[in-house]
C-alpha cells in the first residue's frame, strides 16, 4: 500500500471526516486536478467561447451607452444572448462531468488503494452512463421544484432563509451520496436513489453540518483560486483609468476580461468537483457504519493470518 494512500472505508466521527477529506486533498490535489483538466478541456474551450460572447455582448452595449451615433445594439445583444445560452449548456454539460469524474475517480481510488488511472476512470462512466442520464434528468426536475419551493419560502423572514440553506445542502447531499452509490457498486437509479436517501435521512443532522462545513472550505478554496483573476484584472483597470484606456472598445481589455471570467467561472466549477469529493469521503464513512464491510474484511484478514 503507497504511504499517501488515505483510507476512506473507515468509522470517523465528525471532525476525522473532515480532516480524512482534506488529508485526501494534501496528497492527491495535484493528480485529481490533472487528471480533472484532461476530462474538461472541451468545456474548457467552451466556457472560453461562451465567456468572450458575454464580455463582447456586454463591453459592446457599454460602448454603446457612451459613444452617440452607433447603431449596433442589436448585435451585441444577440452576443450576450447566444453567450448566455452556451453558458448555461456548459454548465449542465459541465455540472454532469463533475459529478460523474469525481465519483469515478474516488470509486477507483478506493478500489485500487489509491492507483487511480484515467483509463478505469473512463471505464466506469461508461459502464453507468444510461444511470447518469436518468439520474441527471431527474435531478432537474427535483431541482425545479426546490426553485419553486425556495420563492414560496423566500416571503418568509429569517425561517423561509434558513429553510432554503437547508434544503439546498439537503439536496447537495441527497445527490452527492446518490450518485457516489451509482459509482461503488453499480447499482441501478432506483437502488442508487434509496441508499442515497437512507444515509442522508438517517443521518440528517451530521449530513447537514457537514454540508455547511464543507460548504464554507471549499467556498475560501475557490475564493482564493478566484481572487488570482480579480487580482489582475483590479490591476489592469486601475493602470488602464490612469492611463485614460477606453475599456469599453480595447481589444486587449476584451481579452483580459474574457480570460478573467473564465477563470472566476471555472474556479466555481471546480468546487463542484471537489464537493462531490467531499461527499464521497462522506459516503464511504456512512457506508461503513452501516455495514462494516471493510472492517469484517480486515478482521477476516487476520484470521487468516493467524
Amino acid at each position: 500500500m503507497k504511504r499517501s494512500y488515505i483510507e476512506l472505508r473507515t468509522r470517523h466521527d465528525f471532525g476525522e471526516i473532515i480532516n480524512t477529506y482534506f488529508q485526501f486533498l494534501k496528497y492527491n490535489f495535484k493528480k485529481y486536478t490533472s487528471l480533472y483538466l484532461r476530462y474538461n478541456v472541451i468545456s474548457i474551450i467552451l466556457l472560453l467561447i461562451a465567456s468572450y460572447l458575454l464580455v463582447t455582448g456586454f463591453m459592446g452595449l457599454a460602448s454603446r451607452d457612451f459613444r452617440f451615433g452607433m447603431n449596433d445594439e442589436g448585435e451585441h445583444m444577440v452576443y450576450l444572448i447566444v453567450g448566455a445560452i452556451v453558458l448555461i449548456v456548459i454548465l449542465f454539460i459541465t455540472a454532469l462531468l463533475n459529478y460523474s469524474f469525481s465519483s469515478s475517480y474516488m470509486a477507483n481510488y478506493v478500489n485500487s488503494e489509491g492507483n487511480v488511472e484515467s483509463k478505469n476512470v473512463w471505464l466506469k462512466i461508461k459502464q453507468n452512463l444510461g444511470t447518469i442520464v436518468l439520474f441527471i434528468l431527474l435531478g432537474i426536475g427535483i431541482y425545479i421544484g426546490y426553485l419553486i419551493v425556495s420563492v414560496i419560502f423566500a416571503f418568509i423572514p429569517l425561517i423561509g432563509m434558513l429553510i432554503q440553506y437547508g434544503l439546498s445542502f439537503l439536496l447537495t447531499a441527497f445527490f452527492g451520496l446518490s450518485f457516489m452509490s451509482i459509482f461503488t457498486d453499480n447499482k441501478n437509479l432506483s437502488l442508487a436513489l434509496a441508499e442515497g436517501w437512507s444515509f442522508t435521512f438517517s443521518n440528517f443532522g451530521k449530513v447537514i453540518l457537514y454540508g455547511l462545513v464543507i460548504g464554507i472550505l471549499n467556498l475560501m478554496i475557490t475564493m482564493l483560486i478566484a481572487s488570482i483573476p480579480g487580482f489582475i484584472i483590479g490591476v489592469y483597470v486601475y493602470f488602464s483609468l490612469e492611463s485614460n484606456v477606453d475599456l469599453a472598445t480595447s481589444v486587449f481589455a476584451s481579452v483580459i476580461f474574457t480570460l478573467g471570467f473564465a477563470m472566476f467561472l471555472l474556479s466555481f466549477i471546480y468546487s463542484q468537483a471537489l464537493s462531490q469529493v467531499a461527499y464521497s469521503v462522506l459516503y464511504y464513512n456512512l457506508y461503513e457504519e452501516k455495514y462494516n464491510v471493510f472492517l469484517k474484511t480486515k478482521i477476516e484478514q487476520i484470521g487468516i493470518n493467524d
